[in-house]
């Protein structure tokens, strides 16, 4: 069973190699570790970073982790919930470039990606562990398509770089993960214009799974399904298109219509 918030500690130092060796760490790197667990990364980390920052909700772990790191002086230990913790005050307001390196707990794996990919200081690149099955999603193609890959692609690019087996864990998942990047990340801070308006129109489309397009924009928007069609013909979709159909550019020109 995980621990009591979720957490499933990975033991493998091979695997440990790789996730830093997918980062690119640069000795003057700043880089910000959500749960680091026990520290198995966060001491790969520390090795060629400039500056790690591990965040760690679970009190029981922190002074373990002070005292492993206590004469690191490139580590900081943080205890703390990142999804209540303003980015600025932690990495301090003159961080203008940090990379997010993580083993994510399961049950918060897209809060998480979404805050900071949100952020008003979004990192410059995210090397994440998460669940096979949440990363096949966030990197799925038209025809596959969910609110949570729409919500990671409409702000940077993602591709999975390697499998992790469940027997790299203590304790053992009962499902395998996968190591994922998140780049070219696009702060959309200052062009809010239509972000909330974008969203807006993408939740209204996936509001059942089983209707098309048409349906569920009609029923969600409560307009005439027959205004609804003639949209979709002037943004080049069919009346039978469904919501995973969808590219991000087809949602992007979609939302300008309505």
């Amino acid at each position: 069973m995980p621990t009591k918030l979720g957490q499933n500690f990975l033991k493998n130092n091979d695997i440990v190699k790789k996730i830093v060796a997918a980062a690119d760490l640069a000795s003057d790197d700043l880089v910000l570790e959500i749960g680091p667990g026990k520290g198995i990364l966060t001491e790969e980390l520390a090795r060629v970073a400039g500056k790690v920052i591990a965040i760690e909700i679970d009190r029981d772990l922190v002074p373990l982790l002070k005292d492993k790191f206590k004469n690191q002086k490139n580590v900081e230990i943080v205890e703390g919930d990142i999804l209540k913790t303003n980015s600025k005050s932690l990495l301090g307001s003159s961080a203008s470039k940090y990379k997010l390196v993580a083993n994510l707990p399961y049950y918060i794996t897209s809060p998480i990606i979404r805050l900071f990919l949100e952020s008003e200081m979004p990192p410059s690149e995210m090397i994440l562990m998460v669940q096979k099955e949440v990363a096949e999603r966030i990197v799925a193609k038209p025809g596959q398509m969910s609110i949570l890959a729409i919500s990671v692609q409409y702000y940077a690019d993602a591709e999975i770089l390697f499998e992790v087996g469940n027997e790299n864990f203590e304790p053992m998942p009962e499902v395998d993960s996968c190591v994922i990047r998140i780049s070219r990340i696009t702060n959309f801070d200052k062009k809010r214009i239509n972000t909330n308006e974008f969203f807006r129109i993408v939740r209204a489309g996936f509001s059942a799974k089983r209707k098309t397009l048409v349906n569920n924009l009609s029923n969600s928007l409560h307009l005439e399904k027959s205004i609804v069609e003639e949209k979709l013909k002037t943004a080049d979709l069919k009346p039978t298109v469904r919501a995973q159909e969808l590219s991000i550019e087809n949602w992007k020109k979609l939302v300008t219509l309505f």
